[in-house]
């Protein structure tokens, strides 16, 4: 039963900080989003609640199977990067969708890119599976990168 706890917890921390800075997504979608020129690669707004919660879910599974290891440096290492990358996930769509700076988010989404990379390489010297579980959100943030950086060009 512990562990089942102890996973639900390692969903609900990325669910919770994907919830919260949904917020600041929420208040700008229907409005300020919606005059931005945008590319024509740009996907439909209903389509990213249900990419970020299944990425969400992955990260939690992941961050479980690293927690679930032996306490070790590199352990500690991984989960630092874990919640760096998560802050910094946290905080880009503050700095997108509730202020509006477009090359500030592109900058801060490149280091998110760069934090799931070193996460992936922490996590595989730990964990394969928690590594392999991140793949689908470092394509997703390549995705979402090119089309920051693109509709920071348009507008």
């Amino acid at each position: 039963m512990k562990k089942y706890l102890k996973l639900i917890i390692c969903i609900l921390i990325p669910l919770a900080i994907g919830g919260i800075s949904g917020l600041a997504t929420a208040t700008s979608i229907n409005t300020w989003f919606v005059e931005l020129h945008k590319p024509f690669f740009n996907p439909p707004n209903y389509l990213f609640g249900p990419v970020w919660t299944i990425l969400y879910i992955l990260m939690g599974i992941s961050l479980y199977l690293i927690i679930q290891t032996p306490k070790v440096y590199a352990r500690k290492r991984a989960i630092v990067i874990f919640g760096v990358q998560l802050f910094l996930n946290f905080c880009w769509s503050f700095l997108f969708f509730k202020f509006h700076l477009l090359g500030i988010a592109f900058i801060e989404i490149i280091l998110i890119w760069l934090s799931i990379i070193t996460m992936i390489y922490l996590f595989k010297k730990i964990n394969k599976t928690a590594a392999y579980l991140q793949i689908p959100y470092l394509l997703w943030v390549s995705f979402a990168s090119v089309l920051n950086g693109a509709i920071w060009y348009l507008n």
